[in-house]
């Protein structure tokens, strides 16, 4: 049913030569479009899709730029290009876009188009109007060229470890080494080496914060976190859901988590868990390795998922021939990971920075399971069915990292590894949940006290982290390093409020894995079904499509934990 061979987008409005290169030759475009007489309900479905044609072709031109300079954030030439769009295109861009709103949803014939079909789209036009104004313009295109140096920071942050250079990443392997001495060592070593950075940091966010704020402001919202729900189209849930959400995690997850890590310091045989041991093995048990390279780790990636279904296989492997993959580590690159579409030419690009570890398949699997959805949402025939919720994007990539695991003997021919990354996997899918509510309060308390002091923002993480705290891990003499913690995570940065979808996400993960429990065809049916829809089904309908109901709620979260829990017992007795 469902193809990797997916082609480019045609083009019936733009030129097929075009390439975009500064406004002058991208207005006549949008011009056309504005001047443009619409008659009958025929024209403004052609309207609708040269608008989306001219959506795509620009979206891909800003995706390039944004890889390019994301794969070698020291290149300045690719920071200019990415810079230029952002500040001499996108704000002419921005305008014609409210004005081309405007007229769709003026349209006496807008009445006559299939509501099935259409209604998603018009609710996120309307929405996009009611957050334009004209003062924000300068403010967004400033903010975009910000954001992107957290990644040129942190892409230079190095460490020396024996005598040799490692990005972070790449001294994240030591953290797994037996000799508890030298895992402290490196452990210090990294969070010195981010400590250099820390006030540039602080001076960066102060910045976004500010633009921000004022970007909120306005737009007639009290405060960036309001108006940005509404920019995010969180149209399905409100920010007291949210709350119950970290509440849930304290009542219901927490203890779990307590549990995990007592079973490691047991393991460990040590007297204190330290936080340089938490991704340790006992003496005489060696981390695992599952590839070498990156070139490997594609390979075996290409394995795994064929095996699972055909299909994905075929998606990966589409992506290596067409080089749309840059997974190793390496000086200059930016950190973390990330699935980009394309709109127009449809094959996504997955940018990571690999270092040989068990992480890396999770992250590896983790965007392929993006890459899915964007090869299934292709065919989509408007640029915007295919701008679907996070929520639902999410739980494609979360979902992979489980359905995965049932192939994960292409990475592991011994059993007992096998066992243990299984085993390493379903801890993190618990583990993982406390932090995404420290992350998502913090940014709560951030947006609410937009004025606040360093020293008032360092309290208030730190108090966040108090309330999240397990009970078992000794940070006592750490406190330097703990209290900037935060300026790790690149989505308080690039992308303000994108995580709490994470932890909805997981669950409907895991609500995807038990149906792959009990009927594994059935499960990856329903999964690529949901995903083919892209966004032109709401939020619950989505979910619906995939199997599950769009719930969060405390009580959810319990039965999912449960379920979870009760299967990484049964690996815990394997062994």
């Amino acid at each position: 049913m469902y193809n990797a061979d997916i082609k480019k987008t045609p083009r019936n409005f733009v030129p097929q030569n075009f390439t975009v290169t500064n406004w002058e030759n991208l207005e006549p475009f949008f011009k056309d479009l504005t001047q443009r007489p619409i008659s009958n309900v025929k024209d403004l479905e052609k309207y609708m899709h040269d608008q989306s044609e001219l959506e795509a072709v620009v979206n891909e031109d800003l995706s390039w730029r944004q890889i390019k300079m994301t794969c070698d954030t020291e290149n300045k030439t690719l920071e200019e290009a990415y810079n230029y769009f952002c500040t001499q295109i996108q704000p002419h861009i921005d305008l014609y876009s409210d004005a081309l709103n405007k007229k769709l949803l003026a349209s006496p014939f807008l009445a006559l188009l299939d509501k099935e079909k259409y209604d998603t789209y018009l609710r996120e036009v309307k929405k996009d109007i009611e957050l334009f104004t004209e003062q924000n313009i300068a403010i967004q295109a400033e903010t975009s060229v910000l954001q992107q140096q957290f990644g040129q920071i942190t892409g230079a942050m190095l460490v020396n470890v024996n005598g040799n250079e490692y990005t972070l990443q790449q001294a994240a392997k030591f953290l797994e080494n037996p000799d508890r001495s030298i895992r402290e060592n490196v452990y210090k070593t990294v969070q010195e080496r981010r400590l250099q950075d820390k006030d540039k940091l602080d001076e960066l966010f102060d910045k976004l914060v500010a633009l921000r704020n004022t970007e909120a402001k306005n737009a007639g919202f009290e405060n960036y976190r309001d108006y940005r729900f509404k920019e995010l189209g969180r149209f399905d849930y409100t920010k007291e859901d949210c709350f119950k959400f970290h509440d849930a995690v304290k009542k219901y997850v927490l203890p779990l988590v307590n549990e995990i890590y007592q079973k490691k310091k047991e393991k460990l045989g040590v007297d204190t868990l330290r936080p340089w041991d938490l991704d340790a093995k006992p003496a005489g048990t060696m981390p695992l390795r599952p590839f070498t390279t990156g070139d490997e780790l594609l390979q075996k990636s290409i394995e795994c998922f064929s095996a699972l279904k055909p299909f994905f296989g075929e998606c990966l492997q589409k992506m290596k021939d067409l080089q749309h993959l840059d997974l190793n580590s390496r000086k200059g690159k930016a950190p973390g990971g990330y699935n980009c579409p394309l709109d127009e030419s449809g094959v996504p690009f997955i940018f990571m920075n690999a270092a040989g570890q068990m992480n890396d398949v999770t992250t590896m699997v983790h965007e392929g399971g993006h890459a899915i959805h964007s090869f299934l949402a292709h065919h989509l025939p408007l640029t915007g069915f295919k701008e679907y919720p996070m929520e639902i994007a999410e739980v494609a990539s979360m979902s992979m990292e489980l359905f995965s695991m049932d192939k994960w003997d292409t990475f592991f021919s011994n059993e007992d590894d096998l066992k243990r990354a299984k085993e390493h996997q379903l801890e993190r899918v618990i583990t993982i949940f406390p932090w995404i509510a420290v992350i998502d309060k913090f940014q709560h308390w951030i947006y609410e006290h937009p004025t606040h002091t360093h020293t008032e923002r360092t309290n208030a993480w730190l108090n966040i982290l108090e309330e999240f705290y397990e009970g078992v891990v000794d940070y006592s003499g750490l406190q330097a390093y703990r209290q900037n913690a935060w300026q790790r995570q690149l989505h308080l940065y690039e992308v303000p409020f994108y995580y709490i979808e994470y932890g909805i996400a997981q669950l409907g993960a895991i609500g995807m894995w038990m149906q792959f429990k009990n009927n594994k065809e059935a499960a990856l049916t329903n999964y690529c079904n949901a995903l083919a829809l892209g966004s032109t089904k709401t939020l619950p309908e989505l979910y619906k499509t995939a199997g599950l109901e769009f719930d969060f709620s405390p009580e959810k979260v319990k039965t999912l934990m449960d379920f979870v829990k009760t299967e990484l017992d049964k690996i815990y007795r394997i062994g």
